[in-house]
């Protein structure tokens, strides 16, 4: 069984529904509990990341915003609506 590729921003908006900052960590282990563990994510230039995958690039396209101590946010104005 082949597994569903979600676009990641499925997972930014389930950052910024959460309202509060996540460390890369914590980011990792809400994204496997929501989407399962095993999940594969794409985005409109990459495809079949993991989740670790998929928070470094998000992150190294300027996605999130430092949080100082408490880790980081998602910028809600990247998220691109197409």
């Amino acid at each position: 069984m082949e597994t569903q590729s979600i676009h990641g921003h499925e997972v930014m908006h389930m950052i910024a529904d959460a309202g509060r900052a996540f460390t890369k960590e914590e980011l990792v282990a809400e994204i496997g509990a929501k989407f399962g563990e095993t999940a594969r994510f794409h985005t409109c230039s990459a495809e079949d990341m993991d989740a670790a995958a998929l928070v470094e690039f998000l992150a190294a396209r300027g996605k999130f915003q430092s949080a100082g101590d408490l880790g980081m946010t998602l910028d809600a104005s990247a998220i691109c609506n197409h």
